[in-house]
C-alpha cells in the first residue's frame, strides 16, 4: 500500500500537510475503513503511510490549531481508528519535542515513527488518580487509567500522574513489566487498541520526566486544549455529508469547524458539543438515505453511526456533556 506521491515535508510549508492528509485519507485509509472496523489492530500499512507522508511528525513542527484540526478531521474521515492512534501519538510527540530535558532526545524517533507512542493523561482526575512516588532514583508509578489507546502498537506512553506534593508530573514510560491491559470493547474504532491500563510499581527514571506543574496549571491547559478532539467528530460528519452529496450538511460542517477554531476557553465546550451532535445528525441522515443496506452490520452507515456514537463520549468533560445534553433536549 503506497502513500500519496506528493509530500509536504519536502516543501517545508506546514499548511500543505492538510492537502496531503486529505489525499492519503481518500487513497489509503478510506478503502480499508470497513475492514479496519472489523479488525483488532490498525494496519501497519496505515501507520507506514503516515510516516512516509511526514504526517507522523506533525506535532514536532509546531502547527497552528487550524492545521491540527484539519489534518485530524481528514484522517478521521478516512479511518477513525487510525486517526485515534495518530492523535495519541501527537499528544506524546509535541510535549517531548518541546521538553527542556534529556527526554527530548526521543523526539526524532517519535517524529519518524521509529518509536510509536500513546498517552495516559486523564487519570489525574477524581479521588484515586494515577500516582508517582518515591525518591528520584527509585520513582514508581501506581494506579490505573481508562481509555488508553494504541495498546499493542505503542512502544512508549506519555503519562500524567500526581506526585507526593500534589503536582502533576508528565513522563515518558516504556511499555513493559508492571503494565496490565484490559480491552475496552468500544462500539467503534476497536482497532485503536483502547484499554484500561493498570500500573503496578512501574519504574520511572528521572531523565524521563517531561514536565512538573501545579494542578491548577494542568487544569487550565487541559481546558484550553480540547479543540483537537472535536476535529474527529468533524471528520465523521464530513464523510457522511460527502457521501450524501448534501450541500446543507457540508455547510454545517464548515460552520462547526469555524466555531471550533474561533472558540475561547469559555465557548469551547459548546463548540465541541456542536461537532459531536453534527456527527450524529449527518451519520443518521446517511443511514436514512442508505435504507435497508444501512442496517447491515459492517456497512458504511453502520460504521459511521457507531463512530458518531463513540465520539459523543470520547475526550469529553462535564461541560461538554452538559452542552450536548442541552442540544439533545435532555
Amino acid at each position: 500500500m503506497r502513500p500519496p506521491s506528493a509530500g509536504w515535508k519536502h516543501g517545508g510549508v506546514v499548511e500543505r500537510v492538510v492537502e496531503v492528509a486529505r489525499r492519503l485519507a481518500e487513497e489509503v485509509l478510506l478503502p480499508d475503513a470497513e475492514a479496519v472496523d472489523a479488525a483488532d489492530r490498525v494496519p501497519g500499512a496505515h501507520l507506514a503511510a503516515l510516516d512516509a507522508a511526514g504526517i507522523t511528525g506533525l506535532a514536532a513542527r509546531g502547527p497552528s490549531l487550524e492545521v491540527r484540526v484539519d489534518v485530524t478531521a481528514a484522517l478521521a474521515g478516512g479511518c477513525l481508528a487510525t486517526a485515534f492512534v495518530w492523535l495519541q501519538h501527537q499528544g506524546a510527540l509535541g510535549p517531548v519535542a518541546a521538553a527542556p530535558g534529556p527526554v527530548s532526545a526521543f523526539a526524532p524517533d517519535l517524529a519518524a515513527g521509529r518509536i510509536r507512542a500513546g498517552v495516559v493523561i486523564t487519570a489525574v482526575h477524581g479521588p484515586d488518580p494515577l500516582r508517582l512516588s518515591g525518591p528520584p532514583a527509585a520513582r514508581r508509578l501506581n494506579g490505573s487509567a481508562r481509555w488508553v489507546s494504541a495498546w499493542g502498537l505503542a512502544d512508549v506512553f506519555r503519562i500524567a500522574a500526581v506526585d507526593e506534593d500534589g503536582s502533576v508530573v508528565t513522563l515518558l514510560a516504556d511499555v513493559g513489566p508492571g503494565m496490565r491491559a484490559e480491552p475496552a470493547g468500544l462500539v467503534a474504532a476497536n482497532a485503536s487498541g483502547t484499554v484500561t491500563l493498570a500500573f503496578d510499581d512501574v519504574p520511572v527514571a528521572e531523565e524521563r520526566i517531561i514536565e512538573r506543574v501545579r494542578p491548577e496549571s494542568w487544569a487550565a491547559a487541559d481546558a484550553a486544549g480540547l479543540a483537537g478532539n472535536g476535529a474527529l467528530a468533524l471528520g465523521v460528519a464530513g464523510r457522511a455529508a460527502v457521501a450524501l452529496r448534501s450541500d446543507a450538511l457540508v455547510s454545517a460542517v464548515a460552520a462547526a469547524r469555524g466555531a471550533l477554531l474561533a472558540a475561547d476557553v469559555a465557548a469551547l465546550p459548546a463548540a465541541r458539543a456542536a461537532c459531536s451532535a453534527l456527527a450524529v445528525r449527518a451519520a443518521s441522515a446517511l443511514a436514512v438515505h442508505d435504507g435497508g443496506s444501512g442496517v447491515l452490520r459492517g456497512s458504511r452507515s453502520d460504521r459511521l453511526l457507531r463512530e458518531a456514537h463513540l465520539l459523543l463520549g470520547f475526550g469529553s468533560r462535564p461541560a461538554i456533556r452538559a452542552a450536548l445534553l442541552d442540544r439533545l433536549g435532555a
